[in-house]
């Protein structure tokens, strides 16, 4: 008799760490008026070491999604040779244990002065992106890899979990805003909930084997558990499963035919994410309220963290959330290239906002906020959904036996349209 998810154990358990695998460079992208301040000490000298903490500081997120999406490109390719040689368990482990590691730093470095090393901090800050971003990596694509062992409602969770984290991070960021009197308390205290969000990360996981829903007798490590092995009625009618192949094989996965039978999707998937970080969060968090000078705290205070990071997060969350009900249009649809191409009507949209600083794009066309709030929330629900479809459809188009690497194929064409879009908004915002 199958096991039954008893009290939804496994779901929460998959969202959580879904939460766990973006968490980490959503937390460092919202910290925007953190790290602004620490950016800030040596911008009003005259001179070049003034002019320099000026360029970091107004082309800091560009720098940050280039230094954590480069490096993860790579760790992924790394993750995709070792897919079947090194055990999931160690390699999610591993990486739960460095991003908690570097975030102890991080918080450590909230109270200490840096305002005689500012491009230090600055090359100290983007060292431990780097470091955290590919270990996020490794962790995201080896959890995927885990959730195809299990029923598709848990790789929903996973998925939910993911838009979830920017949601909570951006939530805690104008919490912590909002309570802490001074800049630096309300980073401590922001940067503490990702390190105890880490550890809770780490125990649900280590919980996860000990669940009955996750083990049978005499079944193999969870790590070495077949795809489908507890497949429920979701599984495709006639479909057949060749479970010897991924439990035995330990070489590369063949990547020629997974390349070929997702290749539309991967483009779909990779200019999907090519096109949302190009504008987030580079060009859409430095979008003013077009009554700054009136000196509100809406205007002055609130205005980038609430219609900027919580309501993109929150909208790619809900487009996600959509994805459960709906699936439409379908994997080998033409509508689905159509629709993905059609977000790059964004880019013009929010270049004409009230973007500062501008250097050489002066018109602004769009000079109401409800502008900004509109165009971020279709961009965020644009991104859930289509990106989550193209997600859901890559495994489910090669055979059975292939689905754990086509997803680890998907998840290298999303970091690739990331790493490509943030190369890319470093361009544009210097162009604007």
């Amino acid at each position: 008799q199958k096991p039954s998810d008893r009290l939804h154990g496994a779901y929460i358990i998959f969202f959580l760490l879904g939460i766990g695998s973006l968490l980490p460079w959503n937390f460092f992208i919202t910290a925007k008026h953190y790290w602004m301040y620490k950016l800030q000490n040596c911008s009003d000298q005259a001179g070049p070491a003034g002019q320099a903490a000026s360029d970091l500081r107004d082309f800091f997120e560009s720098y940050i999604s280039i230094a954590s999406t480069v490096p993860s490109v790579l760790c992924l390719i790394g993750n995709f040779l070792l897919v079947n040689k090194v055990p999931a368990s160690i390699r999610i482990l591993s990486s739960l244990f460095i991003m908690l590691a570097v975030f102890l730093v991080i918080t450590v470095l909230v109270k200490v002065d840096t305002s005689a090393w500012t491009t230090p901090f600055f090359a100290l800050t983007i060292g431990c992106v780097v470091v955290v971003s590919s270990a996020s990596t490794v962790f995201t694509s080896s959890i995927l890899d885990l959730s195809s062992h299990f029923p598709m409602k848990n790789l929903q969770a996973l998925v939910s979990g993911q838009a979830m984290g920017g949601t909570i991070s951006a939530i805690a960021s104008v919490i912590d805003l909002a309570a802490a009197a001074d800049v630096t308390d309300s980073a401590l205290a922001y940067f503490l909930t990702a390190d105890i969000f880490i550890v809770i990360c780490i125990m649900v996981y280590l919980l996860l084997p000990r669940l009955e829903y996750s083990s049978q007798k005499e079944s193999p490590p969870l790590a070495t558990v077949p795809p489908n092995s507890f497949a429920e009625d979701e599984a495709e009618p006639g479909g057949t499963t060749n479970t010897s192949f991924l439990a035995k094989s330990t070489g590369i996965p063949p990547l020629r035919p997974i390349l070929q039978k997702t290749a539309l999707l991967g483009f779909c998937l990779f200019y999907v994410f090519f096109i949302s970080i190009i504008i987030f969060p580079s060009l859409s968090s430095n979008i003013e309220s077009v009554s700054k000078s009136s000196g509100s705290l809406w205007s002055t205070k609130y205005f980038a963290p609430l219609t900027s990071f919580l309501l993109y997060n929150f909208a790619d969350w809900c487009g996600r959330q959509i994805t459960a009900w709906i699936q439409a249009p379908g994997p080998k649809s033409k509508l689905l290239p159509a629709l993905v191409l059609l977000r790059t009507i964004f880019l013009p949209l929010f270049i004409l906002s009230n973007y500062q600083p501008r250097a050489h794009i002066w018109m602004v066309v769009f000079n109401q906020d409800i502008y900004p709030v509109v165009f971020t929330a279709l961009l965020g629900l644009s991104n859930g959904y289509l990106g989550t479809l193209v997600i859901i459809y890559g495994p489910k188009i090669v055979p059975k036996e292939l689905a754990e690497a086509a997803g680890v194929a998907m998840t290298f064409y999303l970091m690739l349209g990331l790493a490509v879009g943030s190369a890319c908004s470093v361009l544009i915002v210097h162009l604007v």
